[in-house]
């Protein structure tokens, strides 16, 4: 079984967790507090060395950390990763969008509103991080005006990427509304089968 070392308020190891519940894969969650030094112990760092989650180790003992890489990991062979050559490259091409136009906005905005008190010195990043993160929903906003899904007609891993921080954007001071066919993708994301809630806990059996 897999293992999985996460903080269940965490977008990318909600990433990991809503594949795995759309593959109907059995995994043991291990929830570590990241704001209380959670993944600088010695044996998560033996595990992934960058000391963030979220990371799984597999039956064998390889571990494998980054969100999107476990998630391609994850994905291949299955509808979730395209076998065509052009649409599994434009699915890391927004896998990589994500990470590097779009996580680092939305995330951290969200991030410093739910997990630092106010007058935190890192609130003065927030009209910035608002300003380039709009600009990033825009560029999501623009791309889903003619289509359904991120690529192709099919839901796939840049979905479940892009969807983690996007449909929690407003706990870090976004306006959704600003982006009607974002809320409306949000709401077909959600409506496919298998999906989880991202701060539901897992099944009993599950949990560490």
């Amino acid at each position: 079984m897999i293992t999985l070392y996460d903080n269940r308020d965490s977008g990318n190891g909600y990433k990991v967790r809503l594949l795995l519940a759309r593959l109907g894969l059995d995994y043991r969650l291990v929830d570590l507090d990241i704001d209380h030094g959670g993944t600088r112990t010695p044996e998560f760092l033996a595990i992934n060395p960058n000391g963030k989650i979220p990371a799984i180790v597999l039956d064998d003992g390889r571990a494998l950390s980054e969100s999107n890489a476990i998630m391609t990991y994850l994905a291949d062979g299955t509808p979730f990763l395209p076998l065509d050559r052009f649409e599994r490259a434009q699915v890391l091409q927004w896998l990589f969008f994500e990470q590097y136009s779009h996580e680092p906005q939305v995330a951290v905005a969200r991030y410093i509103r739910r997990h630092l008190p106010e007058g935190h010195p890192r609130y003065a990043e927030l009209p910035a991080r608002i300003e380039n993160g709009r600009k990033a929903l825009s560029v999501m906003e623009q791309h889903l005006s003619n289509r359904p899904f991120m690529v192709g007609d099919g839901f796939s891993i840049a979905d479940i990427g892009l969807f983690a921080y996007t449909h929690v954007a407003e706990q870090g001071g976004f306006d959704l509304g600003e982006f009607p066919t974002i809320q409306a993708w949000c709401g077909r994301i959600a409506a496919q089968p298998s999906h989880v809630p991202m701060l539901a806990g897992p099944p009993p059996h599950q949990a560490s």
